[in-house]
């Protein structure tokens, strides 16, 4: 656990340190910035960031927008959203797990290795507090992930051995609730490995030995990045011992999760690695795959997307799924996941590179904080039913929550809130949104 109060296990203890700091800190006054798919410690961030301490960085560096995405569990929404109103921080809360995609059943997508199966997002959670039906999806989600890791462990364990581990003891109380994922099981393999073999070329020879690997060639021991890579490529992996070709069975359908997501108000978001894979060089097809049971949102990682000072066919499908992305009127979202040692904690948006693709990427964020915003407060946001009263088309849409998620802070929230309601017009509601930042 670390040992940032803002990091602690225990919320309350998080909450006080995040006020404290709150009331002492000089912020920077807010850039064009934006890392709207941050891991926190509720799956898996390399730095054990807490909703709150990702919230706190966030202001730090002068972020405009910031957003958290967890594997299989809304467990920080509640959170964040308490961190960004209290730090002025624009904000949207996601949730991401692995989908069966049937059109694509013998392509691989963007899950290397595993054809028909796809990482898939939903996007502008507002609340906890979801239909039932929903909430059994999402305990579906958890236990099917917790289910899938115990039985990796026991493939794993019997590879490794006489390195064993015990789920109760080594794996769960990595994070808050629970919910462990792969990176979670690496990491607690190399700090296994590295008690039970405390010399260093006793551990060396071990995890050759085991992995395949030239005992000198090792990286990173005992828990760095290359170290934890190495073991869950060589282990859980295609080709590993503890791997499972997964099938139309391991996970929901695409149009399944795309479903919770619509109700529980949040809008179904397409998941976009590199343009490399088969299933993404028709990206095109996959989209429309995706649109017919409601996706309206897109998301790319920036930063895997390009190599600094060289172009190259990355780069090429980057800018591809960009304009096609504009063309469709996708809002686009992006930003540094924080689950891999070393990733940074915001794009570098004035490299040559990503700077012509930044606005692209700023107004997607603003549109999805103004969703967030107009959700929670009053049930209006992208989907709802005063949306689609309100504009004939999505260009028009996409104008207006754009243009709200612009002008609006959180800082005007609560007089906001007290004059906002259904029956008002979207140039009524941009009104509102200035008089209230003129306000405060």
């Amino acid at each position: 656990m670390s040992e940032d109060p803002c990091n602690h296990f225990d919320s309350n203890v998080r909450a006080s340190a995040l006020r404290e700091a709150a009331e002492s800190a000089e912020f920077p006054s807010p850039t064009t910035l934006v890392n709207a798919h941050a891991h926190t410690f509720y799956s898996f961030n390399y730095k054990g960031y807490s909703p709150s301490r990702f919230a706190l960085e966030a202001k730090r560096q002068g972020l405009e927008m910031g957003g958290i995405v967890d594997f299989d569990v809304l467990d920080g929404l509640d959170e964040f959203w308490s961190a960004s109103r209290l730090l002025d921080l624009k904000a949207c809360v996601g949730i991401e797990s692995r989908v069966f995609v049937p059109e694509f059943s013998e392509r691989v997508i963007n899950s290397p290795g595993e054809p028909g199966i796809s990482y898939h997002m939903g996007t502008g959670f507002t609340t906890t507090e979801i239909p039932t039906e929903a909430q059994s999806f999402l305990d579906g989600m958890r236990k099917t992930s917790e289910d899938r890791n115990r039985a990796m462990v026991e493939r794993v364990n019997a590879f490794l051995a006489p390195l064993v581990l015990d789920y109760e003891t080594d794996v769960a109380p990595l994070t808050p609730k629970g919910n462990a994922t792969e990176r979670h099981l690496c990491l607690a393999y190399a700090r296994k490995a590295a008690k039970d073999f405390p010399e260093e070329s006793a551990l060396r020879a071990f995890w050759g030995d085991k992995l395949g690997v030239s005992p000198e060639d090792l990286k990173d021991l005992p828990e760095g990045r290359g170290m934890t890579d190495l073991i869950r490529a060589k282990t859980m992996k295609q080709g590993g011992a503890g791997y499972v070709q997964p099938d139309s069975g391991s996970f929901p359908n695409m149009a399944e999760m795309n479903e919770f997501v619509l109700k529980c108000g949040a809008l179904p978001t397409f998941t976009w690695l590199d343009g490399t894979s088969e299933g993404e060089q028709s990206i095109e097809e996959l989209i429309e795959v995706g649109r017919s049971t409601g996706v309206v949102v897109f998301n790319i990682i920036p930063d895997r997307n390009y190599t600094p000072g060289s172009p190259d066919q990355k780069l090429a499908n980057l800018e591809k799924v960009v304009r096609l992305t504009e063309e469709l009127n996708l809002p686009l979202l992006g930003g540094t996941e924080m689950n891999s040692p070393g990733q940074k904690f915001v794009d570098d948006f004035e490299s040559p590179e990503l700077s012509p693709f930044h606005p692209v990427f700023l107004r997607g964020s603003r549109i999805l904080h103004a969703h967030s915003t107009l959700q929670k407060h009053g049930a209006m946001g992208y989907l709802s039913d005063w949306a689609q009263d309100q504009f004939q088309d999505v260009g028009t849409k996409n104008e207006f929550y754009a243009e709200f998620g612009d002008v609006f802070f959180p800082r005007a929230d609560e007089r906001f809130a007290e004059s906002l309601h259904s029956e008002m017009g979207a140039g009524e509601v941009l009104v509102l949104a200035r008089e209230s930042m003129e306000r405060v």
